[in-house]
């Protein structure tokens, strides 16, 4: 079993910036793709980054050249550096974890494990 633990989210006003951690625990993710998803209010979980085995990063096409995604293997973290950010990127932002490391999948029915989740909310 993974145990995921998202941190960072908070209060930003547009144009600023964030980081989110994920802190994995249970057993080492380094082989895993692990990716950070969204929810907004009344909308689908969606995609925002991946990143597999080799560090290789995928982002969401409305987001991408805001965001890097990152992971320290060693220290079993995985970030979020998000700038420029707008209003409609308020969302809970879930860190997730897929045991197929090269796969980088964008849908949430792929991954295995789950985070709780940490609010980002952006005022205009």
């Amino acid at each position: 079993q993974v145990q995921l633990v998202e941190s960072g989210g908070g209060l930003v006003q547009a144009g600023g910036s964030l980081r989110l951690s994920c802190a994995a625990s249970g057993r080492t993710v380094s082989t895993y793709t692990m990716a950070w998803f969204r929810q907004a209010p009344g909308k689908e979980r969606a995609f925002v980054a991946a990143t597999g085995t080799g560090s290789r990063t995928y982002y969401a096409d409305s987001m991408k050249g805001r965001l890097t995604i990152s992971r320290d293997n060693a220290k079993n973290l995985v970030y979020l550096q998000m700038s420029s950010l707008k209003p409609e990127a308020t969302a809970v932002y879930y860190c997730a974890a897929d045991r197929i490391g090269w796969r980088a999948a964008r849908t949430p029915a792929e991954y295995d494990y789950w985070g709780q989740g940490t609010q980002v909310t952006v005022s205009s």
